[in-house]
């Protein structure tokens, strides 16, 4: 069965570039079924020769991101960098506070965290929930290709597709939309 283009821009692309990339994504998804994500990052890292690995993690999933530092240690020079680093208050730039307005509250730090694993020189950059927004701006400024482990969502369990999946959420909260 061949692939069909949905749009004319989708034939102009030069894949070349990418291409070794691509060959290795490819070959981890023939592994369909066989590995978890986690385990194809790993995967992923040895075929692409990578050895500087950094990870831009949420305050709220550290024991995670200690949990995963250790596991990428084995194979790989590892750099973790939380989202409070600066430890810049809220209130210096204006932001909205979750706390009390008049104490210290740092703020998260997503152009940080890219200059940090910048500075380290990994060669692939890991997000482990960073907030909606701060996720972008880190991959915006990060100088290393970046995948996602994990993103936020405090409500489901840090899995948002609970809310697709989930009748209660199409119903009452997204006003009816059908999973059909």
């Amino acid at each position: 069965m061949q692939g069909k283009s949905c749009t004319d821009a989708a034939t102009d692309i030069n894949y070349e570039p990418a291409l070794e990339t691509m060959r290795i994504a490819a070959e981890i998804e023939s592994r369909y079924m066989e590995l978890t994500r986690l385990e194809e990052l790993i995967l992923f890292c040895k075929k692409m020769k990578f050895e500087k690995i950094g990870i831009a993690f949420c305050i709220g999933l550290s024991a995670e991101a200690r949990i995963v530092h250790r596991i990428l240690a084995r194979d790989f020079e590892v750099h973790s960098v939380c989202c409070k680093a600066g430890g810049t208050d809220k209130g210096d730039l204006g932001l909205v506070k979750i706390r009390d307005p008049k104490s210290h509250e740092t703020m998260c730090n997503p152009l940080g965290q890219a200059s940090v694993l910048n500075a380290a020189g990994t060669e692939l950059n890991i997000i482990l929930g960073l907030c909606i927004g701060h996720d972008i701006l880190f991959t915006e400024h990060s100088d290393a290709p970046v995948t996602t482990l994990a993103v936020k969502d405090r409500v489901l369990a840090h899995n948002p597709l609970g809310a697709v999946y989930s009748r209660y959420y199409l119903t009452n909260v997204f006003g009816g939309v059908s999973s059909e």
